[in-house]
């Protein structure tokens, strides 16, 4: 019986030593970045991935005679004008760009063809318009000056066209060996750094704006019950606006067109959004996200939507009628609003688009480190990588969430117009966000508001939700004019 015992020791000894040595090949020879999605890494879909910001360096005026005064201080000495030993003189019209030197400081730098370098700042210039442009992307890989390629509607290519990159090098020598023989064979890759500078500035686009065509809140035929009604009808119950109106003559007996149902819905919407977007959400260290189609007049149309992964509130949503990275850049202002930095530990997860990386370069851009993030990416829809099986969950929070939105739009296949479709998605997220009890809230709405609290019956709540739309409407006027 000791033996037995003995021989069973051995073997989980040995068992153990075995394991350990199998953890420590892995940690050594298996990097850590094969936990992601293995395609990603490929050399073959490096046309879909995001490179990392450039180095951004401003154009900074400077004073050539207060130069010439630091060289004094520095160094004991004055900076003697050039010696021109070939006969050869600039023209007395040029003067450095950056520090404004005159003639006698410049040297020809290329022998007479046009090229010139100050003595003074050591600038290198053609003409002023190259120095003196606002900004200057610089590779981070080699230092190199990116060169503009191609201008699309919303940004402008630049690219790195130094052979001597790094990061060419390094992704020259993954490209398979039978498709460096072919003709034309490496275009099938993406080679050289890439950046996109946007050519519209997203971050200061207006957020609160709507369709103008609002009609009054002053009722001439009918009241505010009546208007609340039809919300309730048509946003709460899903009815489209010809039922809405059906529903209000079989129940009370009111006589009311559809497309007055249509005016009442607009105006309520002009009134809530303020109140649904400045609204203090309680935010999570996890977002998610996903954009999902409708259609405008049998034309695609789309729709993004951030949620917080813990309260489940709706944060930001923008209609669009293109799949671009400008949408998504409006969308997460919508979710970052009232934020002055990131948590710790911040996810932001959403699907291979690469909208999304695109976007998160560009906050990191204009609001600085607090707003460095990247993106989790949940691809495909099984779980082939790890990334995929950690996060899945939280991708299906926000795929619940179009199937909810769906089943409301569904009934009016499709919009007539954006601003249709602009006023009915503002109503559906105050209803989502304040008014539609949820399971995972334990059927209770997600952010409860106590002026919300006293009414018995749904159109009673649209009410004093309009009420708080006009006073956050007030409260936003005040603090425009003060400021």
């Amino acid at each position: 019986m000791d033996n037995i015992i003995l021989y069973l020791l051995t073997v989980i000894q040995e068992q153990y030593n075995t394991i350990c040595w199998l953890l420590n090949f892995i940690c050594r020879y298996i990097p850590l970045k094969q936990w992601a999605f293995d395609d990603s890494h490929s050399p073959k879909y490096q046309k879909f991935s995001t490179d990392r910001l450039p180095v951004i360096k401003p154009f900074i005026k400077q004073d050539w005679q207060f130069l010439l005064e630091y060289y004094l201080w520095k160094y004991g000495k004055t900076l003697r004008p050039v010696q021109r030993r070939n006969g050869k003189s600039v023209p007395e019209d040029i003067v450095c760009p950056l520090c404004g030197a005159p003639h006698h400081y410049l040297y020809d730098n290329n022998g007479g063809n046009g090229q010139y370098q100050c003595k003074v700042c050591g600038q290198t210039f053609v003409t002023g318009e190259v120095v003196t442009s606002p900004l200057r992307f610089v590779c981070p890989y080699c230092g190199h000056s990116l060169v503009p390629k191609k201008d699309r509607k919303f940004f402008r290519l630049h690219k790195c066209v130094n052979p001597k990159c790094s990061f060419y090098l390094h992704s020259l020598s993954r490209v398979d060996k039978q498709h460096l023989d072919e003709d034309y064979g490496k275009n099938k890759y993406k080679l050289h750094y890439l950046y996109r500078e946007f050519t519209v500035d997203f971050f200061r686009m207006d957020l609160d704006s709507l369709p103008k065509n609002a009609s009054s809140l002053k009722f001439s035929k009918h009241n505010a019950h009546i208007m609340s009604l039809c919300l309730t009808l048509h946003v709460n119950l899903q009815l489209s606006l010809r039922k809405t109106a059906q529903a209000l003559y079989d129940l009370y007996g009111i006589k009311i067109s559809h497309q007055q149902v249509a005016n009442y819905a607009r105006t309520a919407a002009i009134v809530i959004k303020p109140f649904v977007d400045h609204y203090e959400y309680p935010k999570s260290s996890v977002f998610t996200a996903d954009e999902t189609y409708i259609k405008v007049r049998g034309i695609k149309g789309y729709i993004w939507f951030i949620m917080d992964a813990a309260s489940r509130s709706l944060l930001g949503y923008q209609v669009s009628d293109n799949r671009s990275v400008g949408p998504c850049i409006l969308a997460m202002r919508m979710a970052f609003r009232g934020m002055k930095s990131l948590p710790e530990k911040f996810r932001f997860i959403a699907d291979g688009y690469s909208a999304y990386p695109l976007a998160a370069l560009q906050f990191a851009r204009e609001l600085g480190e607090g707003f460095q993030f990247d993106i989790t990416q949940v691809i495909g829809l099984t779980n082939d990588d790890a990334v995929s099986k950690e996060f899945r969950p939280y991708k299906q929070m926000i795929e619940r969430l179009n199937r909810t939105f769906k089943s409301t739009y569904r009934v009016s296949c499709g919009y007539d117009n954006y601003n249709g479709a602009n006023y009915n998605v503002a109503l559906w997220v105050a209803y989502y966000n304040f008014l539609r009890p949820h399971k995972h809230n334990h059927y209770q709405v997600l952010n409860q508001v106590a002026i919300l609290e006293g009414p018995d019956n749904m159109p009673g709540k649209w009410q004093l939700l309009i009420l708080l739309g006009q006073q956050t409407i007030l409260r936003l006027q005040e603090q425009q004019a003060s400021g």
